[in-house]
């Protein structure tokens, strides 16, 4: 990997003019609505209105409509062949149906050479013996891996830990031209070093470093007599089946390299929805096909990065089969079997993927055989991905953004494609297969948590996701209704809310009762909906009421351990007990959302009493858990001392830090969390190795929104392209990560979901905070526009509400006058904060001087941290200009 750049330094830059550009807008035209949504997300032609002018608008930038990322429909093609190998003739036609053929030929292998009968093995350690994936009985001997079956193996017993070592021992000496090692999708060794025995001592006869292949030949310097052979393995893949060594057979010969053919395919970007291939023709038998998924190259091997049926217990090692029939076959992946029988259930496939590349290798799994035959010949006429998440074009963004930074405008809609990734139906056949499936979602259009991985909506990650959705497809909102509505209809008896459906309702964090009491709130004050607000109101109270205050400690802290939860988790499942500040500034927040609520319900006692809750519970985070040694908020006041991006950014966020904290506690992170790709949540290593290392977006929202309110944008802004530039230059490109590790690397490896809603943040924090626009009451009846531009030149945007369009746009020259032009809907009023840039400023409203030498120069305007403000507009167009004092 090359050096990193130093941290203040984006890697790519580009500032746009002001200007939306586009023939509509120069015309001074309005696309204006075509009409309802189709019933799949995403599918309808509703229109985004664009205004078509605005401050300083000269053209020559880019339109917003030309930075969407998403397909134009659901049928997505790949866009070019990443490489092929073997007899693969045609490789491009997979590119273009309906032309010419892709074929790919293999001949029957010939049979591999045995070792001599009498020949034995023993290892450093194997697994015990058990029913396998598929089932079956199985063992893990050593004996495996020279008895001529490639269905059985060797595994090793010690996860992770090495070295394991495999020794084989001939009944009489045998010359050796070299090895060929055979392994295992589910794990291949990676790093080993191959030995004989001369008759007095072990030497060494080949090391390999950095394996990526199942079969590995490995040829000797020159032939060696000898009766023994040691392979010693210090590294292995990778897998969710464990770092575990997988050895099928070792061949007493140098056999040629793998003669599979295989074709892989880019779709330019992570896409979500089910494959399907068109095969033209097969030779007699059924030629098998496997098909691997990944979102990266990285992870794209003859297994892919990730399926559902690794956590099923389905023996596929991890691809999708398929039996190709001699007369051609239109093949859809759907999950199941494709044949069965006496012969037992055979030629699996996993059904929907989310991935990148797809590899397709002519070869099939030996358990399938007499089903599908590992050689052949297969012609290909198409492949394509009926695509399920929301189609996201110009026309059915209800929302948007532009401004002066190319970089921020790509990361935008970058947030936003990741999340139309997952804004997709709730189908039995594709979940988390871990318990997840519940009859009261099934059909529902739902926000996953991933496109690839967890397949379940987490409460948490809508904490995030929800908010891009109401930003930019609101007229899907009911993806977020229909989750937060499942999990309280779910409610435990003692009040405690599950955070997805997943092991039955029944998995036990500890923070995301919390995050459903803002998340609702949150769709209540972006959709105004009040018959959910009413219905769920008793379980709001119950959880806030009931479950909270059974683990409240003496001093009216949060502390988890009692009450039984001691073995609860968080959104990280991190094993912090005690009074732990994220959980305590978090329920503040709640706490503060619910009495919002229940004062627009009428609950005045119940608002009054969340409120004051709050107050109490901010009062002993800033009494017990603020370290006065470091500057910042303890992560725990149990074990070892360290400090949380989480914690320390909420409690900025949620009102618990006064101005000085909230100072000392971002400059704390600074001095310890930023990294070349974002800023880690968490300063030391005292939690897990690495932890110092690992950048969560998800945490990172946060710590965007605390630095943007307590006037640091440009610290905001550089944090946002470390961190998303970095996802953005990285493979697979455009959508967001689930977390970053050391270096930069998937924080999980293959398993890591790289299109993740909850890391989506980008998006609400460049509209919400840096164009400034939010709503103050549920439905947006009253909003605020409060830019906070930073270095940022200009920015527009429009965001959705119930009344229709708000749209604000804004310019911030270096030196001059900042114009800001706002059109709001009919049955709203809103408020205007303009920053003065600590400037003595004249300001003007449609024209009218509103402030002048220092003092208000009409009723409702005043001034403070700033800003000047200015309440009271109502519905229509209104323009703010702000000049330097005297001019």
């Amino acid at each position: 990997m090359s050096a990193h750049p130093p941290a203040s330094v984006p890697q790519r830059r580009t500032v746009l003019k002001a200007g939306l550009g586009g023939a509509a807008v120069a015309a001074g035209l309005t696309v204006a609505a075509a009409g309802p949504a189709a019933a799949r997300p995403g599918g309808g032609a509703d229109a985004a209105a664009v205004p078509a002018h605005g401050p300083g608008a000269s053209h020559g930038a880019p339109s917003w409509q030309s930075y969407v990322r998403g397909p134009s429909g659901r049928t997505v093609r790949p866009v070019r062949v990443q490489h092929s190998s073997g007899d693969v003739t045609r490789a491009d036609a997979l590119l273009k149906p309906g032309g010419r053929t892709t074929v790919l030929r293999r001949p029957q292998p010939v049979a591999p050479p045995r070792w001599p009968d009498g020949t034995t093995a023993a290892a450093s350690s194997s697994h015990a013996p058990n029913n396998g994936n598929d089932g079956r009985p199985r063992t893990y001997d050593a004996s495996n891996a020279v008895d001529g079956d490639t269905d059985t193996f060797w595994n090793d017993d010690t996860i992770a830990a090495y070295p394991d070592v495999l020794t084989i021992t001939t009944p009489a000496p045998l010359t050796l031209p070299g090895i060929t090692l055979l392994s295992n999708p589910d794990g291949f060794p990676t790093d080993f070093t191959v030995e004989t025995w001369d008759g007095s001592a072990w030497t060494t006869a080949a090391t390999v470093a950095g394996n990526t292949r199942v079969r590995r030949a490995v040829p000797f310097a020159a032939p060696v007599s000898t009766t023994q052979v040691r392979i010693t393995v210090t590294a292995d893949q990778d897998t969710s089946k464990g770092d575990f060594t997988r050895v099928n057979e070792v061949y007493p010969d140098v056999l040629a390299d793998d003669d599979v053919p295989r074709v892989v395919v880019d779709f330019g970007k992570v896409v979500v929805g089910y494959p399907h291939i068109t095969f033209a023709s097969a030779s007699a038998g059924s030629p098998g096909i496997r098909l691997a998924f990944s979102e990266t190259l990285q992870f794209l091997t003859d297994r892919s990065d990730f399926t559902r049926s690794d956590q099923s217990g389905v023996p596929a090692q991890g691809t999708d089969q398929i039996a190709v029939p001699a007369g051609g076959l239109k093949w859809t992946d759907t999950r199941g079997y494709q044949t069965g029988g006496n012969g037992g259930n055979k030629v699996y496939a996993d059904g929907l993927h989310g991935f990148r590349y797809l590899q397709i290798s002519l070869d099939a799994l030996p358990a399938d055989a007499p089903a599908a035959l590992p050689y052949g010949e297969v012609a290909i006429d198409s492949v394509w991905l009926d695509f399920t998440g929301y189609v996201g074009t110009p026309g059915t963004y209800r929302g948007w953004f532009l401004s002066s930074d190319d970089d921020l405008n790509r990361y935008w809609y970058g947030a936003a494609y990741t999340n139309e990734l997952v804004t997709d139906t709730f189908r039995p056949e594709d979940i988390d297969p871990r318990g997840a499936d519940s009859p009261s979602l099934d059909g529902k259009l739902v926000l996953h948590d991933g496109a690839k991985r967890d397949r379940d909506p987490y409460v948490g990650d809508l904490a995030v996701s929800a908010r891009t959705l109401y930003l930019t497809h609101d007229d899907a909102a009911a993806a977020a209704r229909n989750v937060l509505a499942d999990l309280a209809d779910h409610q435990r008896a003692d009040g405690w809310i599950p955070p997805a459906s997943i092991n039955g309702y029944t998995l036990p964090l500890f923070d995301y009762p919390l995050w459903w009491v803002t998340c609702s709130w949150d769709y209540v004050l972006y959709t105004g909906d009040r018959g959910y607000a009413a219905r769920y109101y008793p379980q709001l109270t119950k959880v806030l009421d009931t479950w909270y205050p059974s683990v409240t400690d003496a001093d009216g802290l949060l502390s988890k351990g009692l009450n039984g939860t001691g073995g609860y988790g968080d959104y990280a499942f991190l094993g912090r007990t005690g009074r732990v500040t994220y959980y305590n500034v978090l329920y503040v927040q709640a706490l503060d959302d619910a009495a919002a609520l229940a004062g627009w319900l009428g609950h005045a006692d119940d608002a009054a009493r969340w409120s004051g809750r709050a107050r109490q519970v901010a009062a002993a985070v800033n009494e017990h858990l603020w370290d006065d040694a470091a500057g910042a908020y303890l992560d725990s006041a149990t074990g070892e001392v360290r400090h949380a991006q989480d914690g320390n950014a909420i409690a900025v966020v949620a009102g618990v830090a006064d101005a000085a904290r909230a100072a000392s506690a971002l400059a704390h992170l600074d001095a310890t969390t930023v990294r070349p790709y974002g800023n880690a949540f968490m300063d030391n290593d005292t939690i897990f190795g690495g932890a110092s290392q690992r950048v969560y977006a998800f945490t990172s929202y946060p710590e965007l929104l605390a630095r943007f309110r307590t006037g640091r944008a440009d610290s905001a802004l550089d944090q946002i392209r470390r961190m998303y530039g970095w996802m953005d230059r990285n493979d697979p490109g455009t959508t967001h990560w689930e977390g970053i590790g050391p270096d930069g690397s998937l924080y999980e490896g293959a398993y890591t979901s790289m299109a993740h809603g909850w890391s989506t943040g980008v998006l609400p924090a460049l509209t919400n905070e840096l164009l400034g626009v939010l709503p103050t009451a549920p439905g947006f009846a009253t909003w605020s526009v409060r830019p906070t531009p930073g270095s940022v030149a200009w920015a527009r945007g429009q965001v959705p509400t119930p009344h229709g369009p708000l749209t604000a746009d804004w310019q911030h020259p270096a030196a001059g006058v900042f114009t800001l032009e706002v059109r709001a809907p009919r049955g709203t009023r809103g408020t205007v904060a303009v920053p003065t840039d600590g400037r003595g400023v004249d300001v003007a409203l449609d024209g009218r001087r509103v402030w002048t030498r220092g003092r208000a120069a009409a009723g409702g305007v005043t001034a403070a941290d700033g800003r000047i403000t200015l309440a009271g507009l109502g519905a229509g167009a209104h323009t703010v200009t702000v000049r330097p004092a005297g001019r």
